[in-house]
């Protein structure tokens, strides 16, 4: 546990279950990414959830939209990606994985870099994969991500892609189910 100025510990970061929050993305360079106004579920053995019901609002520059199904968000302690799975019906996609960079609490609220990849469980068809290399090749160069950066987050992708296809616990369905299961009990409206 880590300690404040005074020697005791620090003050947990989390608010209770069931507070509103939003969960702030940014780019390498500093630059504003996706905000997503969700709540805290809670946490497990995995890192902490948050939900995000049908209706509320996911906004970047360029980019606004109310999410169309229930979804739950896990941040794991490693801060190397944020894993959201959704309620199907209402959306095109079972699991959606950002890679990131210090995704983490502050000053209250979850955040992190998006670091591009991302690995994707599409319902329409395309199966499991890992997408936005394009970007991740781009930006790689255009912000100049450490090389050691590049080769860690490039092979977590690839696991992180196995690790889906193969079901695993946080991965398979029961786990985000039993979340998706507490948000849909906080009854919560659009915002």
């Amino acid at each position: 546990m880590s300690e404040d100025s005074t020697g005791l510990p620090a003050a947990d970061p989390r608010p209770a279950p069931g507070t509103r929050l939003v969960f702030r993305w940014r780019k390498w360079d500093g630059g504003a990414h996706w905000v997503h106004e969700c709540v805290y579920l809670g946490s497990d053995r995995w890192g902490d959830w948050f939900g995000q019901p049908a209706g509320w609002r996911s906004f970047r520059p360029g980019r606004d939209f109310l999410a169309g199904a229930n979804n739950v968000t896990l941040l794991p302690p490693s801060g190397d990606y944020a894993l959201t799975v959704n309620e199907i019906p209402g959306a095109s996609y079972r699991t959606y994985i950002d890679i990131a960079w210090d995704a983490r609490w502050q000053d209250g609220e979850p955040t992190g870099i998006d670091m591009d990849l991302d690995v994707v469980n599409a319902v329409d068809g395309r199966g499991i994969f890992i997408d936005d290399r394009d970007e991740w090749d781009e930006h790689r160069v255009r912000y100049g991500y450490p090389l050691d950066l590049v080769e860690r987050l490039e092979a977590l992708a690839v696991d992180l892609e196995r690790r889906v296809t193969a079901a695993e616990a946080p991965f398979d369905d029961a786990t985000a189910d039993a979340w998706l299961a507490r948000l849909s009990a906080l009854g919560l409206a659009a915002s």
